[in-house]
Protein backbone atom coordinates (compact mmCIF):
# COMPACT_ATOMS: atom_id res chain seq x y z
CA UNK A 1 0.00 0.00 0.00
CA UNK A 2 1.29 3.06 -1.26
CA UNK A 3 4.09 2.57 -3.22
CA UNK A 4 2.30 2.98 -6.43
CA UNK A 5 4.27 6.42 -6.73
CA UNK A 6 7.40 4.97 -6.30
CA UNK A 7 6.76 2.32 -8.78
CA UNK A 8 6.15 5.14 -11.20
CA UNK A 9 9.03 6.87 -10.38
CA UNK A 10 11.22 3.25 -11.17
CA UNK A 11 9.34 2.38 -14.46
CA UNK A 12 11.22 4.80 -16.96
CA UNK A 13 14.85 3.85 -15.19
CA UNK A 14 13.97 0.64 -16.02
CA UNK A 15 13.20 1.40 -19.66
CA UNK A 16 15.78 3.77 -20.11
CA UNK A 17 18.59 1.08 -19.38
CA UNK A 18 17.13 -1.89 -20.22
CA UNK A 19 16.55 -3.73 -16.86
CA UNK A 20 14.50 -5.62 -15.30
CA UNK A 21 11.40 -4.22 -12.94
CA UNK A 22 12.74 -6.86 -10.53
CA UNK A 23 16.36 -5.76 -10.85
CA UNK A 24 15.19 -1.85 -10.95
CA UNK A 25 13.15 -2.27 -7.67
CA UNK A 26 15.55 -4.43 -5.51
CA UNK A 27 18.56 -1.86 -6.64
CA UNK A 28 16.45 1.15 -5.53
CA UNK A 29 15.98 -1.10 -2.32
CA UNK A 30 19.28 -1.45 -1.84
CA UNK A 31 20.29 1.98 -2.68
CA UNK A 32 18.06 3.55 -0.54
CA UNK A 33 19.44 1.77 2.69
CA UNK A 34 22.93 3.01 1.29
CA UNK A 35 22.27 6.68 1.15
CA UNK A 36 20.51 6.53 4.10
CA UNK A 37 23.57 5.23 6.06
CA UNK A 38 22.97 2.03 6.23
CA UNK A 39 25.46 -1.05 5.61
CA UNK A 40 26.51 -1.54 1.68
CA UNK A 41 23.83 -4.63 0.33
CA UNK A 42 25.56 -7.20 -1.57
CA UNK A 43 23.31 -7.01 -4.61
CA UNK A 44 23.58 -8.13 -8.78
CA UNK A 45 21.42 -8.25 -11.24
CA UNK A 46 19.55 -11.09 -13.02
CA UNK A 47 16.10 -11.28 -12.37
CA UNK A 48 13.27 -11.76 -14.80
CA UNK A 49 10.20 -10.39 -14.73
CA UNK A 50 7.17 -12.20 -15.70
CA UNK A 51 5.46 -12.56 -19.29
CA UNK A 52 1.88 -11.10 -17.97
CA UNK A 53 0.84 -8.57 -14.70
CA UNK A 54 -0.09 -10.85 -12.10
CA UNK A 55 -1.68 -10.41 -8.60
CA UNK A 56 0.38 -11.81 -5.16
CA UNK A 57 -1.78 -13.40 -2.92
CA UNK A 58 -1.84 -12.07 0.32
CA UNK A 59 0.06 -13.72 2.98
CA UNK A 60 3.47 -13.20 1.43
CA UNK A 61 4.43 -10.97 3.79
CA UNK A 62 4.00 -10.26 7.46
CA UNK A 63 1.06 -8.67 9.02
CA UNK A 64 1.00 -5.94 11.20
CA UNK A 65 -1.61 -7.79 13.84
CA UNK A 66 -2.86 -11.27 14.39
CA UNK A 67 -4.24 -11.47 16.93
CA UNK A 68 -2.19 -11.59 19.71
CA UNK A 69 1.25 -11.53 20.56
CA UNK A 70 1.89 -15.39 20.54
CA UNK A 71 -0.09 -15.28 16.88
CA UNK A 72 2.27 -12.40 15.80
CA UNK A 73 5.41 -14.31 16.61
CA UNK A 74 4.31 -17.31 15.37
CA UNK A 75 2.97 -15.23 12.04
CA UNK A 76 6.34 -13.85 11.60
CA UNK A 77 8.05 -17.32 11.84
CA UNK A 78 6.02 -19.14 9.44
CA UNK A 79 6.82 -16.10 6.40
CA UNK A 80 9.99 -15.83 7.13
CA UNK A 81 10.58 -19.44 8.27
CA UNK A 82 9.38 -20.94 4.74
CA UNK A 83 12.32 -18.59 3.36
CA UNK A 84 14.73 -20.32 5.24
CA UNK A 85 15.25 -17.42 7.60
CA UNK A 86 16.46 -18.06 11.43
CA UNK A 87 14.91 -15.87 14.50
CA UNK A 88 18.30 -13.97 14.27
CA UNK A 89 17.92 -12.61 10.40
CA UNK A 90 14.18 -12.02 11.07
CA UNK A 91 14.81 -9.44 13.82
CA UNK A 92 17.39 -8.13 11.61
CA UNK A 93 14.78 -7.39 9.20
CA UNK A 94 12.72 -6.24 11.37
CA UNK A 95 15.07 -3.10 11.43
CA UNK A 96 13.85 -1.93 8.19
CA UNK A 97 11.41 -0.36 10.96
CA UNK A 98 14.20 2.21 11.54
CA UNK A 99 12.83 3.63 8.38
CA UNK A 100 10.03 5.30 7.05
CA UNK A 101 6.18 5.80 8.72
CA UNK A 102 2.92 4.52 8.61
CA UNK A 103 -0.05 6.21 6.63
CA UNK A 104 -3.64 6.06 7.45
CA UNK A 105 -4.71 6.49 3.88
CA UNK A 106 -2.20 3.57 2.90
CA UNK A 107 -2.35 1.08 5.93
CA UNK A 108 -4.73 2.44 8.11
CA UNK A 109 -2.15 2.98 10.77
CA UNK A 110 -0.07 6.38 11.86
CA UNK A 111 3.55 7.79 12.52
CA UNK A 112 6.99 6.59 12.29
CA UNK A 113 8.85 4.45 14.63
CA UNK A 114 11.72 6.40 14.85
CA UNK A 115 12.55 10.03 15.30
CA UNK A 116 14.95 10.15 12.14
CA UNK A 117 12.73 8.26 9.72
CA UNK A 118 14.89 8.76 7.16
CA UNK A 119 18.18 7.73 8.71
CA UNK A 120 18.90 3.71 8.86
CA UNK A 121 20.43 2.59 12.56
CA UNK A 122 19.39 0.73 15.43
CA UNK A 123 16.96 3.34 16.48
CA UNK A 124 14.18 1.06 16.11
CA UNK A 125 15.56 -1.72 18.72
CA UNK A 126 16.67 0.71 21.47
CA UNK A 127 13.26 2.81 21.54
CA UNK A 128 11.39 -0.97 21.38
CA UNK A 129 13.12 -1.60 24.87
CA UNK A 130 13.98 1.59 26.19
CA UNK A 131 9.98 3.54 25.91
CA UNK A 132 7.30 2.92 27.97
CA UNK A 133 4.54 2.18 24.72
CA UNK A 134 1.02 1.84 25.42
CA UNK A 135 -2.16 1.56 22.98
CA UNK A 136 -2.90 4.23 21.16
CA UNK A 137 -6.34 5.85 22.54
CA UNK A 138 -6.47 9.68 20.65
CA UNK A 139 -5.34 11.67 17.53
CA UNK A 140 -5.10 15.02 16.90
CA UNK A 141 -7.90 15.72 19.76
CA UNK A 142 -10.37 12.93 18.72
CA UNK A 143 -10.79 9.46 19.86
CA UNK A 144 -8.15 7.04 17.51
CA UNK A 145 -10.53 5.04 15.07
CA UNK A 146 -7.69 3.35 13.14
CA UNK A 147 -6.17 -0.07 14.04
CA UNK A 148 -4.47 -1.37 17.66
CA UNK A 149 -1.11 0.34 17.33
CA UNK A 150 0.99 1.43 20.56
CA UNK A 151 2.36 4.73 20.73
CA UNK A 152 5.06 6.47 23.18
CA UNK A 153 4.47 8.98 25.45
CA UNK A 154 4.77 11.89 23.51
CA UNK A 155 1.87 10.45 21.01
CA UNK A 156 4.70 10.77 17.95
CA UNK A 157 6.37 7.28 17.57
CA UNK A 158 4.44 4.53 16.96
CA UNK A 159 4.45 0.65 17.04
CA UNK A 160 2.65 -2.18 15.17
CA UNK A 161 1.73 -5.09 17.34
CA UNK A 162 3.82 -6.90 15.56
CA UNK A 163 6.68 -4.95 16.76
CA UNK A 164 5.59 -5.36 20.37
CA UNK A 165 5.22 -8.83 19.67
CA UNK A 166 9.66 -9.31 19.43
CA UNK A 167 10.22 -8.45 23.10
CA UNK A 168 7.76 -10.60 24.08
CA UNK A 169 9.10 -13.75 22.98
CA UNK A 170 12.31 -14.97 24.40
CA UNK A 171 14.57 -15.84 21.08
CA UNK A 172 13.19 -12.93 19.27
CA UNK A 173 13.93 -10.48 22.47
CA UNK A 174 17.83 -11.48 23.04
CA UNK A 175 18.44 -10.04 19.46
CA UNK A 176 15.97 -7.13 19.46
CA UNK A 177 18.92 -6.43 22.32
CA UNK A 178 21.51 -7.03 20.79
CA UNK A 179 20.72 -5.01 17.96
CA UNK A 180 20.39 -2.29 20.20
CA UNK A 181 23.57 -2.12 22.37
CA UNK A 182 25.66 -3.08 19.20
CA UNK A 183 24.76 -1.39 15.80
CA UNK A 184 27.80 -2.41 14.21
CA UNK A 185 26.17 -5.98 14.45
CA UNK A 186 22.69 -4.93 13.39
CA UNK A 187 24.01 -3.89 10.45
CA UNK A 188 26.07 -6.39 9.11
CA UNK A 189 23.54 -8.98 10.02
CA UNK A 190 20.84 -6.59 7.90
CA UNK A 191 23.18 -6.66 5.31
CA UNK A 192 23.74 -10.12 5.07
CA UNK A 193 19.73 -11.23 5.45
CA UNK A 194 18.56 -8.19 3.09
CA UNK A 195 20.97 -9.39 0.38
CA UNK A 196 19.38 -12.98 0.63
CA UNK A 197 15.89 -11.82 1.00
CA UNK A 198 16.51 -9.86 -2.89
CA UNK A 199 18.15 -13.40 -4.05
CA UNK A 200 15.42 -15.77 -3.38
CA UNK A 201 13.95 -17.21 -5.83
CA UNK A 202 16.74 -16.38 -8.71
CA UNK A 203 18.13 -19.78 -9.44
CA UNK A 204 21.65 -18.26 -11.04
CA UNK A 205 21.85 -16.54 -7.81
Amino acid sequence: AGLAGVREVLAPVAKKHGMSVADVWTLAGATAIEHMGGPTIQWKPGRSDSPKPTTVPDGRLPDADNGGFDKDCNHIRKIFGRMGFSDREMVALSGAHALGRCHTNASGYWGPWTNAETTFSNEYFRLLLEEKWSKKRYHEGKKWTGPEQYEDKTGKLMMLPSDMALVTDPEFKKWVEAYAKDEKLFFDDFAKAFSRLLALGVTQF
